[in-house]
């Protein structure tokens, strides 16, 4: 079946799927809002010098001025919300990878806690071996104990 035939084909299902192809996809979406940025600062620096420079008989010289700041700041606006795209394109590429990073550690990480679980549930048996004798100890008989503070230290037990 060909993919542009079928009414379910979204050509950017793909470039979804993969974090290096939207962050490639975003990188190109960002390069041309890039261009397109360049050429409105420049219309708008062209724009404020034309507004600027168009004085009516009876002016004052701040009156041109004054009727080009609304259509200035309109200009500013739009180049200030392209910037704010741009740097939106950046943070969704990171965003895009992160995800699947966390996906995997997601995985791993319940993988390891199901291990922890099972370890808790069934210890390991330890057998206890023989401690080695302590030095200055000499052959114990086991029915007594062995010093009972640090002053004993330098006795046997009777």
């Amino acid at each position: 079946m060909n993919s542009n035939n079928d009414p379910n084909h979204a050509p950017l299902r793909d470039v979804a799927q993969n974090p290096e192809a939207t962050a490639r996809y975003l990188a190109d979406v960002q390069r041309a809002l890039l261009y397109i940025g360049k050429n409105l600062e420049t219309l708008a620096h062209e724009t404020r010098v034309h507004l600027r420079d168009t004085h009516v008989e009876g002016d004052r010289w701040y009156h041109a001025r004054l009727r080009a700041l609304p259509v200035e700041k309109a200009l500013g606006n739009v180049l200030k919300n392209l910037k704010n795209l741009t740097e939106g394109l950046e943070k969704s590429a990171y965003k895009r990878r992160a995800h699947d990073e966390a996906v995997v550690n997601t995985a791993k990480e319940r993988k390891e806690k199901e291990l922890e679980k099972q370890r808790k549930k069934n210890p390991p048996t330890l057998q206890a071996a023989p401690r080695p004798p302590q030095p200055g100890m000499h052959n114990q008989n086991p029915g007594y104990s062995g010093p009972t503070s640090i002053y004993d230290l330098g006795r046997e037990s009777a």
